[in-house]
């Protein structure tokens, strides 16, 4: 299953992947980082182009396979 992953450590936390993710599944944690909602993600990669600071990437999980 692919699932989006955020580095904390590169994160702005713009928002800009919360506004463009169509389930919902990213919200910006207490102001410092996205935190993705794996449990609603589906891997479809418009958070990973949104994001200006490129710190999410969508891969595949070993849950699942």
């Amino acid at each position: 299953m692919r699932k989006a992953v955020n580095d904390i450590n590169r994160c702005v936390a713009c928002g800009v992947c919360c506004k463009e993710c169509p389930r919902q599944a990213i919200e910006i944690y207490k102001g410092c980082y996205a935190l993705v909602d794996t449990g609603v993600c589906v891997g479809c990669g418009i958070c990973e182009k949104a994001c200006p600071a490129g710190s999410i990437t969508v891969s595949d999980t070993e849950e699942g396979r």
